[in-house]
């Protein structure tokens, strides 16, 4: 099954509000050194000046455009903090040049007393981290709400009319491939609009790294958590959830290992994911020849062409090694459906897979 489209991307402008709101440390959490920021929310100034600096950037073609509160427990703030907050978000909307609002926050403060705080103001989309569903895990990693929690949650925001998305993690304490997978079909049973999917990884500074030196933890390697991914993202695309994203967002801190001491960390997370099974694709063509394969020609879209060839051709490479391959020519054809990939092998005719 193909690849299901992700909804229109909008043009986000973020507004960190680090830690705010969060009555826990969870034990994977360093949000401090993630955003370089102090711990407390960006002034009114702040926050307009910054929404303007990102407004520069705006393609006048470019649609929808939202205000994103990300980096803390949105509703789990103090009242007058979120409607300060959305007061200087909100004006950008009368302007008419922003078209909503958007936030993440904790399933066990998205109740209908604080989303009663949200009328009125031209909130769209709401993100749930949920992180797992299995209660054990949650304990461990002092998250301090439970699976059913999330569950009532997504329910209850999707009921007052919120597009929902929520956010899931791979790796964590206490958890293990198959616990994961079941977390991923609880979330899939949920229905969100789209889900967010984050390697557990150990930073400088946070609980987990206590353990980590301890080596009472042990994080993912990178490539079983590139095949547990994997994993996911297929079993969501098969419920017909868009992943919108795969991997800790890039940032200067991470990149240079200042603060990141081991984990399934890549600035291309979800391009590995991709790759991987765009490779894993070819080999099921390829394991059913009985002929001999000399030259090889795959046919994809030409915006799929670097994930057919895979990170520095890995997947080239991989194929060739593996079938004995001589020679493998990736084209780009603006006429194949969007995830589809055309094969040829010599004389063989073309065989197609989506």
């Amino acid at each position: 099954m193909p690849p299901v489209d992700s909804p229109v991307k909008p043009f986000i402008i973020p507004v960190f509000i680090p830690h705010a709101g969060c009555p826990h440390q969870c034990v994977f959490c360093n949000q401090q050194a993630i955003t370089r920021s102090a711990i407390q929310a960006p002034s009114t100034a702040q926050i307009k000046a910054s929404i303007r600096t990102y407004l520069n950037y705006l393609k006048p073609d470019r649609k929808p455009v939202q205000i994103a509160f990300f980096g803390g427990n949105f509703l789990g703030i103090d009242r007058r903090e979120i409607l300060r907050l959305l007061n200087a978000a909100t004006s950008f909307v009368h302007e008419g040049i922003v078209d909503g609002i958007r936030f993440s926050t904790r399933p066990d403060t998205l109740t209908k007393d604080q989303l009663e705080i949200l009328q009125g103001f031209p909130v769209s989309t709401i993100e749930i981290g949920a992180q797992s569903m299995n209660d054990a895990v949650l304990a461990l990693c002092r998250r301090g709400h439970s699976a059913r929690q999330t569950a009532c949650a997504v329910h209850l925001a999707k009921a007052c009319g919120y597009e929902v998305g929520i956010q899931m993690m791979v790796g964590l304490p206490g958890d293990d491939d198959a616990g994961t997978i079941s977390t991923g079909r609880q979330i899939a049973a949920l229905y969100p609009d789209f889900v967010r999917i984050y390697p557990a990884v150990v930073l400088e500074h946070s609980p987990l790294a206590n353990w980590y030196r301890k080596g009472q933890y042990v994080p993912l390697s990178l490539s079983a958590g590139v095949s547990l991914v994997k994993k996911l993202y297929l079993m969501f695309q098969n419920s017909n959830i868009a992943v919108i994203r795969m991997g800790l967002q890039a940032t200067a801190d991470l990149a240079n290992g200042s603060i990141l001491l081991a984990g399934p960390y890549h600035p291309a997370f979800g391009h590995l994911v991709i790759a991987e099974i765009y490779r894993d694709r070819v080999v099921e063509l390829l394991k059913t020849s009985t002929s001999a394969m000399e030259e090889v020609t795959l046919r994809v879209n030409p915006k799929r062409i670097s994930a057919m060839r895979g990170l520095k051709n890995e997947n080239i490479h991989y194929l060739k090694n593996r079938f004995h391959i001589r020679h493998i020519t990736v084209t780009g054809d603006p006429l194949m459906p969007d995830h589809h990939i055309a094969l040829m092998m010599d004389s063989e005719a073309v065989r197609l897979m989506p």
